[in-house]
């Protein structure tokens, strides 16, 4: 049948590292490549081969394909062509996979550091290409807000294969879904290819989340993923609110809560400020449900990214409120954060005493560890060995410090 066509991807003004592929099926003439493409003089017999590989693959005999190439990497330009095939010839249901980077195999630890994670919109791969490099402790394949409800289901093979193929340098590989029905089906694309955490867009009750879990373990089980798949629901309404301890403690896989300030003033029908007030209640929420079952508070984005000293205040009241970190949607923006939600000198100073303190009292054999005039128990034990392993992880501290205080 002809004249079936599939287009996908991006082209035009401003567009780069990315291509626009459309396909179109024949009934005869075999098979037809055109590349435009400013580099083709050095890569259109690469671009042509792959292009060839991927019709082979789903045995594709007819048809004409146009690339308009701006420089697009090989797991681009085949999640391009893999979504336009599909969208004229939905049956072809096979994946064409390049082979998987393995520092991208690895699971993330239940506790890791979140102090940032930093937004990608799925669809737009010359944003994804080298985020890795600023050292996010997260970087997020959006496939929700960021994505044009047009571009959905293109840009869940765009995800796909970054997972696969993008260099993540350390950062935990992090994927936002859609809501119901669509986020569920967003599972498919990228739970099987080792996606670290989930995050789940605007979750209102414990049920949501539990569906959203279920789901992942399914796929875990029929893919035989074996490191975990962990959860980070996103608070966004008064509802959601009021329900953040049950959604916060629904699964032994979330691991941390997070808050989005925008739709949730939005559902309050007041405006956003930098000081906070109007969300005050609803982040301390957030913080006392995250505390209470034992996973991390995460603060919402701070939109204005051309004003570095405002997003250090915030982060700054961020901290002071309990939080653990908090979403950036610039790269600049993350050193800000790491540099402000990091322990200060004073806080480094009386953790170490503290912790020493309480090994001497330890070692005599005391139940009381006092520290001048106060008492010291076991959370406040905790809290500071929190910061000594913070300031040692963010080298604010070397890892021998305790040697190095007793020579002293």
């Amino acid at each position: 049948m002809d004249n079936i066509t599939g287009i996908a991807g991006n082209k035009g003004k401003g567009v780069s590292s990315d291509a626009e592929v459309e396909f179109q099926s024949t009934s005869k003439g075999g098979i037809e490549i055109q590349i435009e493409s400013k580099v083709k003089a050095l890569y259109g017999n690469h671009i042509h081969k792959l292009a060839e590989d991927i019709l082979r693959f789903f045995q594709i005999k007819n048809a004409i394909v146009k690339i308009a190439d701006t420089g697009a990497l090989d797991f681009v330009l085949a999640a391009r062509l893999e979504a336009a095939i599909k969208k004229a010839l939905p049956e072809k249901k096979k994946e064409f996979l390049l082979p998987m980077l393995d520092e991208n195999l690895n699971g993330s630890k239940k506790e890791a550091f979140r102090f940032s994670r930093l937004y990608l919109p799925g669809n737009s791969p010359k944003l994804m290409l080298n985020a890795g490099i600023h050292n996010p402790n997260g970087l997020i394949l959006d496939l929700e807000d960021a994505v044009a409800l047009e571009k959905k289901h293109e840009a869940r093979f765009l995800v796909r294969n970054a997972l696969r193929n993008l260099r993540f340098y350390g950062a935990e590989r992090m994927v936002r879904i859609n809501q119901g029905e669509r986020g569920l089906e967003d599972l498919e694309y990228v739970v099987p290819h080792h996606v670290n955490l989930i995050l789940v867009p605007k979750c209102e009750s414990a049920a949501e989340l539990k569906t959203v879990d279920e789901k992942i373990q399914a796929l875990r089980t029929s893919n035989n993923i074996e490191h975990p798949v962990w959860l980070m629901p996103i608070i966004e309404s008064a509802k959601g609110v009021l329900n953040a301890y049950e959604i916060a403690s629904a699964s032994e896989n979330v691991v941390a809560l997070a808050i989005g300030l925008e739709d949730y003033t939005a559902d309050l029908g007041t405006q956003r400020t930098n000081e906070g007030t109007e969300s005050l209640f609803a982040r301390s929420m957030v913080v006392n449900a995250s505390r209470a079952a034992g996973i991390q508070p995460i603060d919402s984005v701070f939109r204005d990214v051309s004003d570095m000293e405002a997003l250090a205040e915030n982060v700054k009241r961020s901290k002071a409120l309990g939080f653990d970190g908090m979403g950036c949607i610039h790269p600049r923006q993350i050193k800000v954060v790491h540099d402000n939600f990091a322990p200060e000198e004073g806080e480094i100073d009386q953790a170490k005493k503290i912790c020493i303190a309480f090994k001497e009292a330890k070692a005599k054999g005391l139940g009381v560890v006092s520290l001048g005039s106060k008492m010291i128990d076991a959370p406040i034990v905790k809290r500071a060995l929190k910061t000594i392993d913070l300031a040692v992880k963010m080298g604010k501290l070397e890892m021998d410090w305790e040697s190095k205080e007793i020579e002293k």
